[in-house]
């Protein structure tokens, strides 16, 4: 199995509530049914104040490294891929378990 971690930091000046953000999260909450490759999904915003705290976090799931290439490389994920760049940044973390 391979976990796939996702963590995302706002821009300057974005806030949740801006309308590009709520789109990008939609576009990732719907990924979960489109893709058959992932088995496991969740996703949400951080509840910590921590200055070193990111914003929002995808946690999924894959059977194998090929499964987890698969979703990268689908147009649903690079969809909304393209809609986080506009206002985010992000660190990612591949690991087999």
């Amino acid at each position: 199995m391979m976990r796939h971690l996702v963590l995302f930091k706002l821009n300057e000046g974005v806030e949740r509530d801006d309308p590009r953000v709520v789109a990008g999260v939609e576009a990732f909450r719907a990924l979960d049914g489109k893709i058959p490759e992932i088995r496991f999904w969740e996703l949400g915003w951080n509840v910590s104040d921590r200055p070193i705290a990111y914003d929002f976090a995808i946690n999924s799931g894959f059977d194998d490294a090929e499964s987890l290439r698969a979703y990268v490389e689908h147009p649903e994920h690079q969809a909304g891929v393209a809609l986080w760049r506009e206002f985010a940044t992000w660190v990612i973390a591949d690991y087999a378990y």
